[in-house]
């Protein structure tokens, strides 16, 4: 701080103290009260306040802080990052497999209850404070300050692993410009003059083959990584250089790319829909997801997984909703975002799943029809060999055009006539609703089930590259927000170029990503996908939750959001924010840490000579690394909290000295307990008149009293300005 400055001037001075706080934030020049949006709340007698979450700088001043272009953008990269691939693999398989459209009643109570609600707090904090996750909650508790930490390691985390995922699409992708694709059908090899299937593949089916073998060469274990996968190592890169080039050039670029990679994504699914429906079986699939299993809406189970999807779908705790709204301008509806995004997210969901079990239900016929065929010639060996009599078929069956309904008949009688020896005949029953039933997710449902049904396409390759590419956007989407909740904080912190920290995260970030780029690299991308983001990310969005909603204020957030948006937020958000949301968290943080305890903590690992998977517990190395994701993620929650309570860093909200920060903390701490009324910090608070003309607090939902929001002359219209904001110190 220069030595010039009021601030400092003060502090070796004995006047009292008039300045408010918002004063000391600008540093260099006195407040201007009359050009002040702020709602301070002041009671008669009082003087200046404790800060507010925006020190209320004149509108037009510059920060030099990028800012979106215009509203759509914003939007779109709100979308593009909240839309991801969890949508299009995870949602489908829950509702699978928590029965059906029962599934969605949970999921809309509890995208009420703590999405909607959450993600509105996220955006309006960040819109109110103008800077990334670091900095804001640095701004609002500075003892929470490690909030922000947490949140970007999280985010670290989740990038190394997810671009890998980008980076297999793209291998599919490029693999998909060929005719048949090469994964329709098993490889040949030649044993001296004979041809003969390759075992691995026969034994699993081609999609699985392809997946484990051409595209990962997994290993058996863990244990033996391999060396690196050379075709893997290249798709990671060129995920990298895409992400970075996406990113490097600031927020105005990054809202051109969504243009694209927002929107794409939706005009593929779109496509994939009226092509599924036109399918064979697509019905069946759709009518066995609308099928709801009242009995599953009961079951704990159901309703962790719906709260857990729910908080991921929307990007919570991340911190890229908060670096995205921080561009924003400071009077935009964060409110109609928030619902508008949350809303799209669940519609997205909705038309990923009905596309999903379209596909399926497709697939599900083809298993179920070669089913049949494989058993009938069983039966007709049985036939002809005399192990089974010729009576026992009724006389309308014919087999060479047999119907899953005369097959079903057939298999009934057999095996009433021969109960005591039917298991040694081998055959299945081929129900269709047995194979709609087999619940596949993530890289399971895209890269081996979805890529099997789409060799049954006409014209199949075209419909491979749109899948891929619609992957590809979707994970562009998700890592833009990802990157950018990891470079806008420190940005905020050091003042760096951004062009030099996107290219050195790249860097890092690539040369660290080559562990999931092993020919065990499958396994590692299970273990950070489990570990690294679940538990941490939900403490992280509760302490979000308590410093807003308990810390500094349910009452005084509403009436800043009020100066904010220009209108009172409805008062459910109170509730939600104050007792339901945090209580909800809660119960799931509980739940997740019995599930971790109760379940083996393991991975499935692919056993070739099986040609299927086997599920293999950690080895104590791989679980110590399971746990440390966990504990490095949350520890600079404690490691901030302590070394800022015993004043051992600086308090990274602004420059003031030690003595106003340790007032404005007590300030805080206290807000509920003095019902909202603020005092200076100065040795007499009743000898100073207050600079600020008196406004009413809010009460709160069920207050009595109406606001009052007196504006001074100042247009509240800034535009998408940058608007000024203190320093954010880490």
């Amino acid at each position: 701080m220069p030595k010039n400055t009021k601030v400092t001037q003060r502090e070796h001075s004995n006047e009292p103290v008039t300045e408010s706080v918002a004063d000391l934030l600008s540093l260099e020049h006195p407040m201007d009260y009359k050009s002040s949006q702020m709602s301070m709340g002041l009671s008669p007698g009082s003087t200046a306040p404790v800060k507010a979450l925006l020190p209320s700088p004149d509108p037009d001043a510059e920060d030099g802080r990028p800012a979106w272009n215009n509203k759509l953008e914003y939007i779109l990269a709100q979308v593009g990052f909240s839309v991801g691939l969890g949508n299009v693999w995870r949602f489908p398989y829950l509702c699978q497999k928590n029965g059906g459209g029962a599934y969605l009643v949970p999921y809309f109570i509890l995208l009420l209850l703590i999405g909607i609600p959450l993600f509105f707090l996220e955006l309006a904090v960040g819109q109110r404070i103008r800077r990334g996750s670091i900095g804001v909650w640095n701004y609002v508790y500075p003892q929470l300050g490690g909030i922000g930490v947490s949140s970007l390691m999280v985010c670290g985390f989740v990038g190394l692993y997810y671009n890998v995922i980008i980076g297999w699409s793209i291998f599919y992708f490029f693999q998909s410009f060929q005719y048949p694709l090469p994964w329709a059908e098993c490889p040949i090899q030649r044993n001296g003059t004979q041809a003969i299937v390759v075992p691995e593949c026969e034994k699993s089916s081609a999609t699985t083959y392809f997946w484990y073998r051409e595209t990962l060469n997994i290993t058996s274990s863990i244990d033996d990584t391999g060396g690196l996968n050379w075709k893997m190592t290249l798709s990671l890169l060129v995920a990298w250089i895409l992400v970075c080039l996406a990113v490097i050039k600031g927020i105005q670029s990054s809202g051109k790319v969504m243009y694209f990679s927002s929107l794409f994504p939706y005009v593929v699914l779109f496509c994939f829909l009226v092509r599924g429906l036109l399918l064979k079986g697509a019905v069946d699939g759709i009518a066995h997801m609308f099928t709801p299993k009242l009995e599953k809406m009961l079951e704990p189970q159901v309703w962790r997984e719906a709260a857990t999807q729910v908080f991921f779908a929307l990007g919570l705790g991340f911190g890229g909703v908060i670096a995205f709204s921080s561009y924003n301008k400071r009077d935009n509806n964060c409110h109609f975002d928030a619902t508008l995004v949350s809303v799209i997210n669940f519609v997205t969901s909705i038309l990923a799943t009905l596309v999903v079990f379209a596909v399926l239900g497709f697939k599900a016929n083809i298993m179920n029809e070669k089913c049949v065929v494989d058993n009938a010639e069983k039966i007709l060996g049985y036939l002809n060999t005399g192990v089974l009599s010729k009576e026992l078929i009724p006389p309308h069956i014919n087999f060479s055009h047999l119907s899953t309904e005369d097959y079903a008949e057939m298999y009934a009688v057999i095996k009433t006539v021969k109960e005591g020896s039917f298991d040694q005949l081998g055959l299945d029953a081929c129900v269709l609703e047995d194979e709609l039933n087999k619940a596949v997710q993530g890289t399971g449902l895209a890269f081996i089930a979805f890529t099997e049904a789409m060799t049954h396409f006409p014209a199949s390759p075209f419909w491979s590259v749109m899948f891929f590419f619609m992957l590809i956007n979707l994970g562009l989407g998700s890592m833009i927000g990802t990157m950018t909740g990891i470079t806008t904080p420190i940005l905020d912190a050091f003042k760096i170029r951004k062009e030099i920290l996107c290219v050195a995260c790249c860097v890092i970030a690539f040369l660290l990503g080559l562990l999931f780029v092993q020919r065990s690299g499958n396994y590692f991308v299970t273990m950070f996908d489990d570990y690294s983001a679940g538990l941490p990310l939900t403490v992280v969005v509760i302490l979000e939750n308590i410093s807003v909603a308990w810390i500094y204020g349910t009452k005084r957030f509403m009436q800043d959001l009020e100066d904010m948006l220009g209108f009172k937020p409805y008062s459910f958000y109170y509730y939600m924010w104050r007792y339901v949301s945090p209580a909800v968290l809660v119960v799931l943080i509980i739940a997740t840490v019995i599930e971790m305890a109760v379940s083996p903590a393991g991975y499935n690992a692919w056993v070739e000579a099986e040609g299927a998977e086997r599920f293999h517990s950690y080895p104590p190395w791989a679980l110590a690394m399971a746990y440390a994701l966990i504990v490095v993620a949350m520890l600079p929650l404690p490691i901030v909290y302590i070394a800022r309570h015993f004043n051992l860093i600086s308090d990274g909200s602004n420059k003031l000295s030690v003595s106003y920060r340790k007032g404005m903390m007590k300030d805080i701490s206290n807000l509920e307990e003095q019902d909202e009324q603020r005092f200076i910090l100065g040795k007499n608070p009743s000898e100073t008149p207050s600079p600020m003309p008196a406004h009413r607090a809010y009460l709160g939902p069920g207050g009595t009293q109406e606001m009052t929001n007196t504006n001074y002359g100042t247009s509240t219209k800034t535009g998408y300005q940058n608007i000024g904001s203190p320093e954010s110190e880490l």
